[in-house]
C-alpha cells in the first residue's frame, strides 16, 4: 500500500506539473513576496536612471504563475519609446536551446542517434583535421587527422573543437576569416548549407570530446534538422514547435507588421558610454538583421522573441515536454537533455547538457539558484534560468553588448530567491 500510494503521488504530481500554463497571478499564490519583488524594481530602475541600459524587461514564473512581468526604461532611448513586456528582442544563443530540442525531437522519431557520426548525415564532415601549427603573420596552419570522427552528441554539447568566428580563440577566428566564414546573425544572401559545408572544410580546434569549446555546433545541428525532416529550419520550429506551443511572436525575420516591437540594440564606446549599436562600425554587422527578408537560418543565434514566449518554451521543459496538451518530447528526453553530458569536463563550476548549461552543487554554493537548473543567454544581453527544484521560470531581457554593468543579471537572480518564500 504504501509503494502504491508513493506512486499515485508521483503520478498526481507529473500530472499537475503537465497541466501547467502560464497564467498571471498574485505573487502570493506562487509564494513570492510582493514587498519583497518590489526590490526589483528598485535595482532595475536604478541600473536605467544610472545610465547602464536604456531599458530591460524582468520576469519570473512559479508553477505556472507569472508573479513579475514588468518593462523599465526605454525600448529607444531617442525616441523615448518605454519598454513593455511585449517587447521583441534579439535572442541571439538563446536560439540553441530551441535547435536542440528541435534535434532531440527529430532523435526520439528515430532519424538518427547522439553518437552518430555528423558525416553519416552531412558528408562534407568526413575525414576531419584538427589544428597542429599556426603561423600568426599569414594565418597558415598545419592539421593532425582527427582520431575519430564528430558525433551528434558533440555538437549539443561543444565538445566538437568547432569554435566562433567572431568570439573564438585569435587562432581559429583569423582561419575562419581567411576562408571567409563570418556567419552574423542574419543574412540575405547566405544560406545555412552552405555556411556549414564550409566550416567542415576548415580545422578542428582540438580533438573531438578534448574540451568544451563553446562555437558553430548548433549552426551545424540546424542544418541536421534541416536534412533529418527534410525541411527548412524556420519552417520546422513554426510547425513543430512555435505553433503549438503558441510562440506568436518568435521568428528569425521578424514580419513588418512586428518590427516596430523590436527593441533597439545599444553598445558601449570605449569611455563605456552607452550609444546605439547602428552608430558603431562593428565586425559583427548591423543589428537590423530581424527586419530583413533573410535567406539563412543561424540555429546557433538567428531568433527573436519575447519573455512570454520563451518562457512558455522553458515551462514545457519543466512539465517534462509537455504544454496546454502539446507534447514534444518525453519526460525521459528532457532527463537527457538536462543532465550533465560532458563528464569530468567543467563549465566553470557548472556542467553541459545536450544545449544547457546545468548548475552543479558548487554552482548552487556560488548563487541562489538550485542544483539542477538549467540556464544560458545571449549575445545581445538576454539570460534565462529554470528551476525544476522551485519549479521557477525567470529570465531578464536586455539588448546592450558589450555590457560593463553585467552585474545586473546576477542582482536579477539574487533579487528573485530572496523573495521567495519557501
Amino acid at each position: 500500500m504504501k509503494k502504491l500510494s508513493c506512486l499515485l503521488l508521483l503520478t498526481a504530481t507529473y500530472l499537475l506539473s503537465a497541466a501547467q500554463t502560464l497564467q498571471t497571478a498574485a505573487p502570493s499564490a506562487a509564494n513570492f513576496s510582493d514587498e519583497r519583488l518590489q526590490r526589483i524594481d528598485k535595482v532595475m530602475q536604478q541600473a536605467v536612471d544610472s545610465g547602464w541600459i536604456a531599458g530591460c524587461v524582468a520576469f519570473i514564473a512559479r508553477n505556472g504563475k507569472i508573479v513579475y512581468n514588468k518593462g523599465f526604461g526605454y525600448a529607444d532611448v531617442e525616441s523615448k519609446t518605454k519598454m513593455q513586456p511585449d517587447n521583441i528582442f534579439r535572442i541571439a544563443s538563446q536560439t540553441k536551446a530551441i535547435t536542440s530540442v528541435a534535434v532531440m525531437m527529430l532523435y526520439e522519431e528515430g532519424k538518427f542517434l547522439l553518437d552518430d557520426p555528423v558525416s553519416k548525415y552531412i558528408p562534407a564532415f568526413a575525414n576531419a583535421r584538427v589544428l597542429y601549427e599556426f603561423t600568426e603573420k599569414d594565418s597558415t596552419f598545419t592539421t593532425v587527422p582527427a582520431k575519430r570522427e564528430v558525433t551528434i552528441r558533440d555538437l549539443l554539447t561543444h565538445t566538437s573543437g568547432i569554435d566562433y568566428a567572431l568570439i573564438g580563440s585569435p587562432q581559429m577566428k583569423a582561419i575562419y576569416a581567411k576562408a571567409g566564414l563570418n556567419p552574423a546573425f542574419g543574412s540575405d544572401t547566405m544560406k545555412l548549407v552552405n555556411m556549414v559545408n564550409k566550416l567542415a572544410t576548415l580545422p578542428l580546434g582540438h580533438q573531438p570530446g578534448e574540451k568544451w569549446t563553446y562555437g558553430l555546433n548548433v549552426d551545424v545541428l540546424g542544418r541536421l534538422v534541416e536534412i533529418a525532416s527534410g525541411m527548412p529550419l524556420d519552417q520546422f520550429f513554426q510547425q513543430r514547435i512555435f505553433q503549438p506551443l503558441g510562440m506568436n511572436d518568435t521568428y528569425f525575420y521578424l514580419p513588418e507588421n512586428k518590427y516596430n516591437r523590436l527593441v533597439t540594440a545599444y553598445t558601449e564606446d570605449k569611455q563605456h558610454k552607452r550609444v546605439t549599436w547602428e552608430s558603431q562600425k562593428t565586425s559583427i554587422g548591423t543589428s537590423n538583421y530581424p527586419k530583413i527578408h533573410g535567406t539563412y537560418f543561424a540555429g546557433g543565434a538567428g531568433l527573436s522573441s519575447t519573455v512570454r514566449d520563451y518562457a512558455t518554451f522553458l515551462q514545457m521543459l519543466l512539465n517534462g515536454g509537455i504544454y496546454n496538451g502539446h507534447r514534444l518530447l518525453a519526460p525521459r528526453t528532457i532527463e537527457l537533455i538536462t543532465s550533465n553530458q560532458i563528464g569530468d569536463l567543467n563549465l566553470g563550476v557548472d556542467k553541459f547538457g545536450l544545449g544547457f548549461e546545468i548548475v552543479t552543487a558548487a554552482g548552487q554554493a556560488q548563487a541562489a539558484w538550485s542544483q539542477g537548473s538549467f540556464a544560458w543567454g545571449g549575445f545581445f544581453g538576454t539570460t534565462y534560468w529554470a528551476d525544476p527544484k522551485k519549479n521557477i521560470v525567470c529570465e531578464i531581457y536586455m539588448q546592450q553588448t558589450p555590457l560593463t554593468h553585467w552585474e545586473i543579471s546576477n542582482k536579477f537572480k539574487a533579487l528573485v530567491y530572496q523573495a521567495l518564500m519557501d
